[in-house]
């Protein structure tokens, strides 16, 4: 019977507050980044909690003018997005999951260009991708896995949820009794549990066999 791993993308496999970082420094100045990225995290699930019709650009977009973002850059995330790089380890430890027959799947936050033009930065094939914009719910509500699971016809007994992101991806994981491992890059304490805490996707592919052999 088939194993499946679905990912969130962008905090697990993309390097994504180095990408918002990057950007709102070019809006604001160095001096304001680390608080003005505190802030986008507030206001982000804020955003796509009022409205999730909403694409993701916009939700981009609504979120930097919140900050104070000029009209004519509140585009700038969006045009940006499909520039930001994987962390240097995901696509071997992508392969090598691959290669112990686990599937891949990516459930995100997302518009569909945008997820396309990131998976060909990982360079892996999956097996299925979801996006927000396309099922008219952002995470953490359950639209994406429950669309994931009428998709794949998958066993929830034989699939395993990464993210690095307790709100988004490891609570509402744990809500629906999926396994979990938690892609730690920040050194935050979990609540709620995962089943397996990493700090890197380094090790993945054996500790998705130990989840499910």
């Amino acid at each position: 019977m088939e194993r499946w791993a679905t990912f969130d993308c962008y905090g697990t496999l993309i390097d994504w507050n180095g990408g918002i970082g990057r950007e709102l420094e070019r809006l604001f100045g160095t001096a304001r980044v680390g608080e003005l990225l505190y802030a986008y995290h507030d206001l982000e699930p804020q955003i796509q909690r009022e409205d999730q019709t909403r694409s993701y650009r916009e939700v981009m977009a609504v979120t930097l003018a919140r900050l104070g973002a000029p009209a004519a850059r509140q585009d700038a995330l969006g045009r940006s997005l499909p520039s930001w790089e994987p962390f240097p380890e995901v696509p071997e430890a992508l392969e090598k999951a691959r290669a112990l027959g686990w599937r891949l799947a990516v459930v995100s936050n997302t518009d569909r260009d945008l997820l396309d033009a990131s998976l060909a930065r990982i360079g892996v094939d999956f097996d299925l991708s979801i996006v927000a914009s396309e099922i008219g719910s952002y995470k953490p509500s359950r639209g994406h896995w429950d669309e994931f699971f009428a998709r794949s016809d998958a066993d929830s007994e034989r699939h395993v949820h990464v993210g690095a992101s307790l709100f988004h991806d490891i609570a509402p994981a744990a809500g629906l009794g999926l396994r979990s491992i938690w892609i730690n890059r920040l050194g935050e304490e979990p609540e709620p549990q995962p089943d397996v805490e990493l700090h890197s996707l380094d090790g993945l592919a054996e500790h998705l066999d130990s989840l499910v052999s």
